[in-house]
């Protein structure tokens, strides 16, 4: 099971046709040395509008693995599981701040 859960509605029109797939995301490495493809990232598709989006909670997944790891031993594509397979240098993102994040 994903780590992320399909909304019952699109995030741009509110309609309720929305379909998870998996979808090609060029993403820029932090350092801003380059971007790469993401491939096979979750996604949403609205039928209705037409908007293909990734959720926040992928997003967050993406920008803190991709601030976590070596990039530079990242191709120029890559396939969306094995991005997070790799390991991290650090356990968090320290510089998120946010609700879900608490110092303890």
């Amino acid at each position: 099971m994903p780590k992320w859960e399909l909304k019952p509605i699109c995030d741009w029109c509110q309609s309720e046709q929305v379909v998870e797939e998996q979808q090609t995301v060029y993403w820029e490495l932090p350092d801003g040395s380059r971007a790469i493809a993401i491939n096979e990232t979750p996604s949403v598709r609205c039928s209705e509008c037409g908007m293909i989006y990734q959720p926040e909670s992928i997003i967050r997944e993406i920008e803190d693995q991709l601030f976590l790891i070596d990039t530079s031993s990242i191709q120029k594509e890559i396939n969306f599981q094995q991005l997070l397979q790799i390991p991290r240098l650090l356990k968090r993102n320290y510089f998120a701040f946010d609700d879900d994040d608490t110092c303890s």
